[in-house]
């Protein structure tokens, strides 16, 4: 029987119910993990096409239909790590389109199993 992929990021059904509502509101979504300083690492959901993915960038796969990238350089520090998105009340990053919800988005981080590893997905990155 073969192995299926072990993915990079998946969410909660929390979170997926909240994409699907938060599709319905702005249409097509992404979501962009950065590292960088005014939201820190929060994962930023926002309307496909709102930030411009280049070469910096990596893509960890999807959740709810919507492609997850992350910063080529965080990606370096993170790439032993599954990340899990979820949804907690509260305020997060400015940018993201939760917010004005009451909610954020939130990733919970494990390191891969020695099998899981074994499986792992590859990243994408985009090709200027």
């Amino acid at each position: 029987m073969a192995q299926t992929e072990a993915l990079r990021v998946t969410a909660t059904p929390e979170a997926l119910a909240l994409i699907a509502r938060l599709q319905a509101l702005h249409g097509e979504l992404m979501f962009h993990q950065s590292g960088g300083c005014c939201d820190g690492s929060s994962p930023m959901c926002l309307q496909r096409g709102e930030v411009l993915i280049g070469p910096s960038d990596v893509q960890l796969g999807e959740i709810g239909g919507c492609p997850f990238y992350m910063s080529a350089s965080q990606f370096e520090y993170w790439q032993h790590t599954h990340l899990t998105i979820d949804v907690v009340a509260g305020r997060g990053g400015m940018f993201s389109l939760e917010g004005p919800h009451g909610l954020r988005f939130l990733a919970r981080s494990r390191l891969f199993t020695d099998e899981e590893a074994a499986r792992l997905a590859p990243v994408f990155v985009l090709q200027v």
